[in-house]
């Protein structure tokens, strides 16, 4: 084999990998520029986290002068920061990210394949952030009630018990309730895509209904807090969308086979 037609055949593969470099180059810096952007705003977006718990705190009476989030290491603080820029960074840059994932992915697709992807790189960001919306101004005030009703005042010469929520403990299970919803709120999009491709049928997911029921308890129960409240409220919204999911594969069914005569054709061109 000659050099000329050995470099031929792995030039398309070098031109596959700058094109990914450039792409992956987009967007990091993207997150980057996000991350300075929200870090300079890091204050006021992490008292935006922490508001749902001052307004219970403010509504229950209890916020006096000595009601505070505390931090026991010295750099705490600023680590807990730079986490919450690089959340919001992440949030406000990824339609970016899958606007790389589409310029990369898009070359390679068929038209039937371009149209069936579209919709699902819009959807997910939207789906992410109703999940988040949802857990902030819903299960945040429900479950932050719940935890509150343990403190005590003290009465009788006993030592009262109160909250002094620590800085980075607070963004921990707030990012991972936002999380959770968030990729919850997933189901559809990947059910979907399931269905799309063959490894999921409606009828399946039709006759496994229950076991997904249980299945939806179990996550729910594992994600967040350990009060019923918390959990109902993940564990309804999941059983919809998986219903949703099903409506959503019976159309992605129909369109799969409409897929397959489009790829006849061009196949046939």
């Amino acid at each position: 084999m000659s050099d000329d037609t050995y470099n031929d055949r792995k030039m398309p593969l070098l031109d596959h990998l700058i094109e990914l470099r450039t792409r992956l180059l987009w967007s990091v810096g993207a997150l980057f520029v996000g991350f300075l952007v929200c870090f300079f705003f890091a204050e006021p977006l992490f008292q935006f986290l922490v508001d749902p718990l001052a307004e219970i705190l403010q509504r229950r009476g209890l916020e006096q002068g000595y009601r505070r989030m505390i931090f026991t290491d010295l750099t705490e603080v600023f680590f807990t920061y730079i986490k919450v820029a690089f959340f919001f960074g992440a949030f406000i840059t990824c339609p970016i990210f899958l606007t790389q994932i589409w310029l990369f992915l898009a070359p390679g697709l068929y038209r039937h394949e371009k149209k069936a992807l579209a919709p699902f790189l819009i959807a997910s960001p939207i789906l992410f952030f109703a999940g988040g919306a949802l857990v902030y101004w819903a299960i945040f005030p429900l479950a932050w009630e719940f935890f509150l009703s343990f403190e005590t005042q003290g009465v009788g010469g006993n030592l009262p018990i109160q909250l002094e929520a620590k800085v980075n403990e607070y963004l921990g299970l707030v990012m991972k309730l936002i999380f959770a919803f968030g990729l919850c709120f997933q189901l559809p999009v990947v059910m979907t895509l399931m269905a799309r491709v063959g490894l999921a049928t409606s009828e399946g997911m039709k006759a496994k209904r229950k076991y997904a029921i249980v299945g939806v308890f179990v996550v729910a129960a594992i994600f967040t807090p350990p009060d019923p409240l918390s959990q109902i409220s993940l564990a309804i919204p999941i059983i919809l969308l998986y219903e949703v999911s099903i409506w959503m594969a019976v159309l992605s069914e129909r369109k799969r086979r409409e897929a397959e005569a489009e790829v006849d054709d061009e196949l046939n061109e």
